[in-house]
């Protein structure tokens, strides 16, 4: 029986030159990623974007375009995932909020140090989302409906 591809966000998030990423366990490995996840039923692409980001950084966001749909498949599960990345700014930390508990932490990286993590990081999305984004790709938020 094929399965379905699992509807995923995520969030670009740079202030100063680094950017929001997440350090998390995954399939018993450490690996770094957007803050980024599942959508829940009945929620919104915007709203699960803006949770997610809550949920593993602590951060509240303001999203601001899409910077683009991305399907890729997982050698280590088989599961092909359609990815809704979005640009944000940080807006301020919740320092109250706890991270979610596969979440080891929340950093700010600079580019170049996450292209040193090429082989840790979560997904090849992770790095073309950032090569994207600083290529100057943004689409209006208008094109969701």
């Amino acid at each position: 029986m094929q399965q379905l591809p699992h509807i995923t966000v995520a969030t670009v998030v740079e202030r100063d030159g680094k950017f929001l990423m997440v350090k998390e366990k995954s399939n018993g490995r450490i690996v770094y990623n957007q803050p980024a996840g599942h959508l829940e039923e009945n929620e919104t692409l915007l709203a699960a974007a803006k949770r997610e980001t809550l949920e593993e950084t602590a951060w509240q966001i303001n999203i601001r375009f899409l910077l683009g749909v991305y399907q890729y498949t997982s050698s280590d599960n088989g599961i092909s995932y359609v990815r809704h990345c979005f640009i944000a700014d940080a807006i301020e930390p919740r320092t109250e909020s706890p991270l979610d508990e596969d979440i080891i932490e929340a950093v700010w990286l600079r580019p170049e140090a996450i292209q040193q993590l090429e082989s840790e990081l979560r997904s090849p999305l992770v790095l073309q989302a950032i090569r994207d984004y600083l290529s100057g790709i943004a689409f209006p938020l208008s094109v969701i409906s």
